[in-house]
């Protein structure tokens, strides 16, 4: 078989709804690292609207909340995962724009706290394709169950 002959083909991009599943997992990736200048910028685009009704928008407003709300331990980190399931993506191809909704539970241990889950509750994000890929452009949270989140938070937003 010639090789050669896929030398000169362009990279196929990925699936939209897998690039957006991606930006997804990120956000939980960034929150647990601990990452607050990785998630404000996966977020520079959007509004983003807590459980309790306050909306957010831009860079500097996410990196504040985060700042301000988080407890973060000598490691740098939350000590959380967010975990992401039931993950539903529509993709607008013409229009250039995804809505999704998906669920989280977030868990958290310490050694003298058992893991264990602190709280629960769903996503639901709109996304735009710009120049420059899929971007975020609004995430609402709602949060359904609360554990112990003295830990994790360091007031209730």
């Amino acid at each position: 078989m010639d090789t050669d002959m896929f030398a000169d083909a362009p990279p196929s991009e990925p699936p939209s709804h897998l690039v957006i599943a991606n930006l997804i997992a990120a956000y939980a990736e960034l929150v647990d690292a601990g990452d607050f200048v990785g998630l404000a910028n996966l977020l520079a685009d959007a509004s983003f609207t807590s459980h309790s009704g306050e909306r957010l928008d831009g860079r500097d407003a996410v990196d504040r909340l985060a700042q301000e709300t988080l407890v973060i331990y000598d490691d740098g980190t939350p000590r959380t995962k967010h975990v992401t399931t039931n993950l539903i993506v529509e993709v607008d191809e013409a229009a250039g724009t995804a809505d999704s909704r998906s669920c989280f539970t977030v868990f958290q241990a310490l050694p003298d706290f058992p893991l264990q889950a602190v709280a629960c509750g769903r996503y639901r994000d709109r996304f735009e394709r710009r120049d420059s890929g899929w971007r975020f452009v609004a995430r609402q949270v709602s949060t359904d169950l609360v554990g112990d989140v003295s830990r994790h938070l360091r007031r209730s937003t």
